[in-house]
């Protein structure tokens, strides 16, 4: 199964972001694969295909991580694209810095690589993707309307707890399941 950890954003978070996706649509639909409602969360660690019977053991990891962490206040804040300049293929809404999110991330990421899960050689950078870019036309006023919001806040919330999900790859896009939920005490 394809797997990754999350938190899962609350709904008003969902809603608020969904209606600056519809906004950034009205200027380029055809280019870009827009991430749906239901699929908007942050991830910690993309685990790729994994054996059901590793969840368990993933599971435990995500306890182990998740026990050291107390609920946390988050701010989605700012827009932007990996990579930068001329060819972008991620556009992003970002989060405030917070410590005690990346020493979250860090932990789970250790206890993973533990497990045989490998490092991810990129720094943690804390985002929710908002779309998937396919061809670059018209990409430039995309750009442009994302650098308009790099300080723009979009709410806050506090998370509570991680999840364990089962990403299921269909044509109408991918769909979600939490198999797994470990809560901060």
């Amino acid at each position: 199964m394809r797997a990754f950890v999350a938190i899962e954003l609350t709904p008003e978070l969902k809603s608020t972001l969904a209606d600056l996706v519809r906004r950034l649509q009205r200027i380029n639909r055809g280019g870009i694969g827009w991430v749906r409602e239901t699929g908007m969360h942050l991830t910690l660690k993309f685990l790729g295909e994994i054996e059901e019977i590793r969840a368990g053991a993933v599971g435990t990891a995500m306890d182990e991580a998740a026990s050291a962490t107390r609920p946390l206040p988050l701010e989605v804040r700012g827009t932007g694209y990996f990579p930068g300049g001329r060819s972008p293929r991620v556009l992003w809404a970002g989060f405030s810095p917070a410590p005690e999110l990346d020493a979250l991330q860090a932990r789970l990421e250790a206890g993973l690589e533990a497990l045989g899960f490998e490092r991810e050689s990129r720094p943690f950078h804390p985002h929710l993707t908002l779309g998937r870019v396919r061809s670059a036309a018209g990409i430039r006023d995309i750009l442009t309307e994302l650098d308009l919001r790099r300080q723009t806040s979009f709410g806050t919330m506090t998370a509570a707890r991680i999840v364990l999900v089962r990403s299921v790859l269909k044509p109408s896009g991918a769909e979600y399941s939490v198999l797994k939920e470990s809560p901060f005490p």
